[in-house]
C-alpha cells in the first residue's frame, strides 16, 4: 500500500452545513473510522453535509458502503450529503459503481454547500 497517505478526517461549520474533509484513503482497515465520525456528524437533526474529497486519494467498496450508509441515515433525519471537489480516479469509482447516480458530487466546496439552500 505504499503511496496511500493515512485516512485524516476533520470538519467545519458553515452555516447549517457541516464540512466534514477526508484525506488519505478509504478502504477495508479504515473505513469504521470514517463510519464512526460521519455517524457522529448525523446525529443532530437535519443534518446537511458536504464531504470534502479535494484530498481523498482512493476509495474502495468498503468506503462506498459507508458512505451510502451516511446518506441513507441524513435523509432519514431531514438532511442530506453533497460530494465536492472529487479527484479523477476517485470520480472514475464513482461513476464505476453507479454512486454518481446516488450522490451529488459538485466542482468545490461553495457550491455543495449553496446547493442545500436551493
Amino acid at each position: 500500500m505504499s503511496g496511500r497517505r493515512q485516512l485524516q478526517i476533520t470538519q467545519v461549520k458553515i452555516n447549517a452545513v457541516t464540512i466534514v474533509s477526508i484525506t488519505g484513503s478509504v478502504d477495508a482497515l479504515t473505513a469504521p473510522m470514517l463510519a464512526d465520525y460521519l455517524a457522529r456528524a448525523i446525529e443532530n437533526p437535519n443534518p446537511n453535509l458536504v464531504l470534502d474529497f479535494a484530498e481523498l486519494d482512493y476509495t474502495s467498496s468498503a468506503g462506498l458502503r459507508v458512505l451510502l450508509n451516511a446518506v441513507k441515515a441524513a435523509r432519514a433525519r431531514g438532511g442530506d450529503v453533497r460530494l465536492a471537489a472529487m479527484q479523477t480516479n476517485v470520480a472514475k469509482i464513482f461513476e464505476m459503481s453507479g454512486f454518481n447516480t446516488i450522490l451529488k458530487a459538485y466542482p468545490d466546496i461553495a457550491r455543495a454547500v449553496a446547493s442545500f439552500a436551493a
